[in-house]
């Protein structure tokens, strides 16, 4: 009656008798979306040229061309917009696919659209709304009618008419007569009467199908009763029945490795099967339909087309599984899809991942479980089965454990992932378990000590009962005492492992600052203990004094490497005057004896001078200590011996010229000493013919000695040259022999003086 109704208004001919209520075209959600990404209100304005006219549809679909003709909608129109380097060319080109499946489907897309956007206003404001949409003015009137007649349409009933045509072209007639069930049945659109006629059809050969199948089951014919279940699954695709008797019929049988692998991901189901093998028996060439069974939350029986990511042929991800429940899969081939084989069917998984990395580490009485826990777990518990056979629960974490106390041996532990499934009920996983060995550790040291014996460095300690103790230098900063480490990772011991007796002594021990820690070894487990810091000062060599005038000595040594400070330090040999630390005695004079602390870059810049006056010293030198609070093991002390600075000088005295004769020539020898200084040389005086002075004590002829008793006892000597003992003019020149030569210094006066005509 509507549609008669809508042609009486128009008065054409051929005006469209009935109403779409729904597009029925396949991929109408992709037609809208290429429509909105081109920014367009309806399908109709990628067919309008630009300029004036307007869109006629009532009576076939029209566009304007040129002043006053118009149009039909056809292939080549619509390819030649396609073509066109326009914003809406893709919409064509969807649009030309779409006539050459179904020459009248733009025209009812369209027509669809347009009666939905005026349904959207107010009535009053249709008219204008259809001039504003494109709308040709004479066909206003007729187009304002239908969005009056045709019933508007609510967003549940539209989302069945525009995805109606999609479940019918996958073969899902199930799901079809849902939607249809949704739909207004006022019967105003003919198309959409057909297809119900179509659907009762098709739905009741699926029934007689199955009623077949079950007839083949009663007579034990399974072979036939596969048959007609593929047979009802050919024409409904959907058919949960049909579906769940080959799930039954094709099942993985006890002991035989089901066709399709269903493997627990963390977040996901990964599914496999072998594409090449089964589409050669089963003839398929157009796909798979991977189907998951499972129970909602109420137990209800629910199938669901599993549509994940596909990591390649005969390989899915089903990532839409609930945590918690249990499914099953089925994969069936298909033919221009349609079901065309028996499916493969896989064992059924129970969703609920188990921890991991799940690693297990043992300690004194002690052990650690860590784990990566999945992100949907509720809760993760830990069961432990000792060597006796007793279990218990552990209080766990949402990432691991600690089990205290354990006895020596093997403790077995089981963790299970708690999940909550959609009915509420807490799921376990079936559990990971892991077995791990408690071992004998040893008793840790606890306390160090150590001392200077002799040459060696004796270390001493307590604990470590039953324990062999290394004493070791770790590279880095030494772990804290109770670590627990392995024996093959310690460095080397510092102190001989062979002979009890020789374990914690170092003879000698390293030069330097050395921090040592003792660990308590047990077969391949060790315990690190306590450290002490130990500094073994290097020794001095090298040390030379030479005096200087003014009561300075030059100190000179070889500088240890590695060593920032010395300790120098001189005392007067016999006794004297103490000095103070800057070699000053209490009346500020200098000699007796000090001690100065000498820094590597002082002496490396001026050497090394000290007062130590003119008596005779010992100087000695030893590295200062750098390491507060270690224990010092000293070195041997560097020192030397500087004699009293002890000098012997000569000079020839004439005496008086005599009456009628020459004056006699004297040579005054003078002693200068400390008091009671001994060990005084000989002095000897040698001429030589000419000005040349002689080169040693036998060069030349021996004038005199004086022995170094005499000097000591008088201080000053004078003797009379003999008279011409070689050859005027003669040079004279004095030496010291003995002993003590070396201690004494010669203060030789001008050559000049020493020469006698």
């Amino acid at each position: 009656m509507a549609g008669r109704e809508f042609g009486h208004h128009l008065g054409l001919p051929r005006a469209l008798s009935g109403l779409p209520l729904s597009p029925l075209v396949p991929g109408y959600a992709e037609l809208v979306t290429a429509q909105h990404a081109a920014g367009l209100r309806h399908l109709g304005e990628a067919m309008l040229p630009p300029g004036g006219g307007g869109l006629r549809l009532l009576d076939g679909l029209y566009v304007p061309s040129g002043p006053r003709g118009r149009r039909r909608v056809d292939g080549t129109l619509l390819d030649d917009l396609a073509r066109a380097a326009t914003p809406t060319a893709s919409v064509a080109a969807l649009l030309a696919e779409l006539h050459r499946r179904d020459p009248q489907a733009p025209r009812r897309v369209v027509l669809y659209q347009l009666i939905g956007l005026l349904q959207e206003r107010d009535r009053s404001e249709r008219p204008r709304i259809a001039l504003e949409l494109g709308v040709h003015p004479d066909e206003v009137p007729g187009l304002v009618a239908a969005a009056r007649l045709r019933p508007t349409l609510s967003r549940r009933q539209r989302d069945a008419a525009e995805s109606l045509a999609d479940a019918w072209a996958r073969h899902r007639p199930h799901r079809a007569r849902a939607l249809l069930e949704r739909l207004p049945q006022d019967r105003t659109d003919p198309a959409l009467e057909a297809l119900r006629g179509v659907l009762t059809a098709r739905l009741g050969d699926v029934e007689a199908a199955l009623r077949a199948a079950r007839e083949a089951e009663v007579h034990g014919d399974t072979e036939r009763a596969a048959e007609e279940l593929l047979r009802a699954l050919y024409e409904a695709a959907d058919d949960r029945r049909a579906l769940r008797g080959l799930v039954r019929h094709h099942g993985g049988r006890s002991g035989r490795r089901a066709l399709l692998q269903a493997e627990l991901g963390p977040d996901h189901v990964a599914l496999t099967w072998p594409t090449t093998e089964t589409d050669a028996d089963a003839g398929g060439d157009g796909g798979w339909l991977v189907l998951c069974l499972y129970r909602d939350e109420r137990g209800v029986p629910q199938v669901r087309e599993v549509v994940g990511q596909r990591d390649g042929a005969g390989t899915l991800r089903d990532a839409a599984v609930a945590l918690g429940s249990s499914v099953r899969y089925a994969a069936l081939p298909l033919r221009d899809g349609r079901v065309a084989g028996p499916p493969l069917v896989s064992r059924r998984v129970l969703v609920a991942p188990e921890v991991e990395g799940l690693t297990l580490r043992d300690g004194p009485e002690r052990i650690e479980g860590s784990w990566r826990r999945p992100s949907g777990a509720a809760e993760v518990t830990v069961e432990r089965t000792g060597p006796d056979g007793s279990s218990e629960q552990l209080p766990g974490r949402g990432d691991g454990f600690t089990a205290t106390g354990l006895a020596v041996g093997d403790h077995a532990f089981r963790v299970v992932c708690h999940y909550r499934a959609p009915g509420g009920a807490l799921v376990p996983s079936p559990g990971v378990r892991a077995t791990r060995t408690v071992h004998r550790w040893p008793e840790p040291v606890r306390t160090l000590t150590a001392r200077p014996d002799g040459t060696a460095l004796r270390f001493d300690w307590t604990g470590a009962r039953g324990a062999d103790v290394h004493l070791v230098r770790w590279p880095g900063e030494a772990p804290a005492p109770g670590s627990e480490l392995r024996t093959d990772r310690l460095p080397a011991r510092l102190d001989p492992a062979d002979g009890a007796d020789r374990a914690g002594v170092l003879d000698p021990p390293p030069a330097g600052f050395l921090r040592v820690a003792a660990v308590a070894v047990l077969g391949e487990r060790a315990l690190a203990g306590p450290v002490v810091d130990v500094e073994v000062l290097r020794p001095v060599t090298g040390l030379a004094a030479r005096r200087l005038p003014e009561g300075q000595a030059a100190v000179t040594l070889d500088w240890p490497d590695g060593v920032g400070h010395l300790l120098v330090s001189w005392e007067a040999v016999g006794g004297g005057v103490a000095l103070d630390a800057r070699g000053a005695g209490p009346n500020g004079d200098t000699g007796a004896g000090g001690r100065r602390i000498v820094t590597a870059h002082a002496y490396r810049r001026g050497g090394l001078r000290l007062p130590v006056g003119p008596g005779g010293v010992r100087i000695r030198a030893s590295t200062a200590p750098r390491a507060p609070g270690a224990v010092v093991v000293p070195a041997a002390t560097a020192e030397v011996a500087l004699p009293p600075d002890t000098s012997i000088g000569y000079r020839l005295v004439r005496a008086p010229r005599r009456f009628l004769g020459r004056g006699r020539t004297l040579l005054r020898v003078t002693l200068s000493a400390p008091r009671g200084h001994t060990g005084v040389p000989e002095f000897v005086c040698v001429a030589r013919t000419g000005t040349l002075r002689p080169r040693s004590a036998t060069d030349g002829t021996t004038v005199l000695r004086i022995p170094g008793t005499d000097l000591t006892r008088h201080g000053t000597v004078e003797q009379e040259l003999p008279t011409a003992p070689c050859p005027a003019p003669y040079t004279l020149r004095g030496f010291l022999l003995g002993e003590h030569a070396a201690d004494v210094r010669l203060e030789e006066p001008s050559p000049a003086t020493l020469v006698v005509r």
